[in-house]
């Protein structure tokens, strides 16, 4: 009973409103964005001046931005000839392409279209394209580094697993530049591609043509040196010259023979100073010199005499004695015989030279173009119309933040703190604000008076 009485006597407290805490959620937050829409509402003039100075400022800013064009380069697969378990994978099912794929993959075997885009990504190839169109010029650079990662960062190379195809993109300022630098990509990777082959096709290439140079070399000193000796001893062909030279010196001697039968016959009957016996005299002794000069022997003649006359005569029009014929024939032989191999030598390097010429031709990846580079028609950045739309939202958004933000800012109390030190801040400056203008003020009117 006592407990019920001391119940009944005792009253709560009455708490200040500041001491009141109203729990949060529940309808309030419902209408808390309601409010806030409404707000938005009451000040949609202040949304459509932002929306206004943001389409108005981003137009300005996109139509500022530097353009650029993009060309497309396509290159079809290159042969894979030669690659092995590779190859053989991709026969292998209908589906071959991504089991290729996941063969060369796992038995890291690289095929050509890799070793394409290796190429197109080096460095040679970055310092050619550097080289020929003054990218660093034209960048505003003057490191060979930098113009190749600004290069770099405008080339796109990919190449596409199922297809195979290659695809290079290049974007610049100028789409002819542009152009021109698609198609120096592919006469890059065809020249260097030629150069840095190391097939066995190609290796046997560079040895017969070394090995042709050589030949060549030793067959035109010996041709010079069989032409040397056949003019210095009037040789020819040393077998036809002698069967011919015999077959003369044989009817020679036997003119001689009836010239001298005959010269006994006439000396039976006329004397020494008859005019027949001094014709057929003087016709004898021009055979003998005649034979004399071939190298024979008369039949009256001496062999000193001979030996006299052929060392005389040698070099007569009739080439050489026929008693020299043999120690030249050793000599021509020998000449001749050398110039026929190295000869034969040339014709047989010359055709394997051919062969592997058309091989290495053959092993050699080929670049097929699929789509040539051309001068593109229509820009590829900036995407004026998406930043002009981007611009104005954002400009709507800051604008609506701004709205809200600035109306929760004026509930705030005189006395928080916050305010309070927001408030001093903004004084702080208008106050050096306005003594700078002060100051510059001053030194202009003084400036003036002197």
């Amino acid at each position: 009973m006592a407990t019920r009485e001391i119940a009944k006597g005792y009253t709560e407290p009455e708490l200040e409103p500041e001491l009141v805490s109203i729990p949060e959620g529940g309808p309030h937050d419902s209408g808390s964005s309601v409010e806030k829409w409404r707000l938005l509402w009451e000040n949609r003039a202040l949304l459509y001046r932002s929306a206004l100075i943001g389409l108005v400022a981003s137009t300005i800013i996109v139509f500022l931005i530097p353009v650029r064009y993009t060309t497309t380069t396509r290159l079809m697969p290159p042969d894979q000839a030669g690659q092995g378990i590779a190859s053989v994978l991709a026969a292998l099912g209908k589906g071959g392409s991504d089991l290729s794929s996941i063969g060369t993959e796992l038995l890291g075997v690289k095929t050509s279209g890799d070793l394409f885009v290796g190429v197109l990504k080096s460095e040679t190839v970055q310092n050619a394209l550097v080289n020929k169109f003054d990218l660093r010029k034209v960048y505003g650079v003057k490191r060979w580094e930098d113009a190749r990662k600004k290069l770099e960062n405008r080339t796109d190379v990919t190449m596409d697993r199922k297809s195979g195809i290659i695809t290079i993109k290049v974007s610049d300022h100028s789409r002819d530049r542009a152009a021109a630098m698609g198609r120096e990509y592919v006469e890059q990777l065809n020249r260097l591609v030629i150069s840095l082959d190391t097939s066995s096709a190609h290796r046997e290439r560079v040895f017969l043509e070394s090995r042709l140079k050589e030949v060549q070399q030793d067959l035109e000193n010996a041709e010079k040196n069989f032409g040397e000796f056949a003019s210095k001893n009037t040789a020819l062909d040393v077998k036809e010259q002698g069967r011919a030279m015999i077959g003369a010196a044989g009817e020679l001697e036997g003119e001689l023979i009836a010239a001298e039968t005959e010269l006994e016959g006439l000396r039976q009957i006329y004397t020494s100073n008859n005019v027949r016996v001094r014709s057929l005299e003087a016709r004898i002794a021009e055979y003998k010199r005649q034979l004399q000069k071939m190298g024979g022997q008369p039949g009256g003649a001496s062999g000193e005499a001979a030996e006299n006359s052929g060392d005389s005569n040698q070099n007569s029009d009739l080439g050489p004695p026929i008693r020299q014929l043999p120690i030249l024939g050793v000599a021509w032989s020998d000449l001749y015989r050398k110039t026929k191999v190295e000869e034969t030598v040339f014709e047989i390097l010359t055709k394997q030279y051919e062969m592997a010429r058309v091989e290495e031709a053959r092993e050699v990846p080929s670049i097929k173009v699929l789509d040539v580079a051309g001068v593109p028609e229509r820009k590829s950045f900036p995407p004026r119309l998406l930043l002009m739309i981007g611009g104005t939202l954002l400009a709507c958004a800051v604008g609506a933040f701004w709205i809200i933000k600035s109306t929760d800012w004026e509930k705030v109390a005189a006395n928080d703190p916050r305010k309070v030190l927001v408030n001093d801040i903004i004084t702080t400056f208008k106050g050096k604000l306005r003594r700078g203008k002060t100051t510059d003020f001053g030194t202009q009117t003084h400036e003036r008076r002197s």
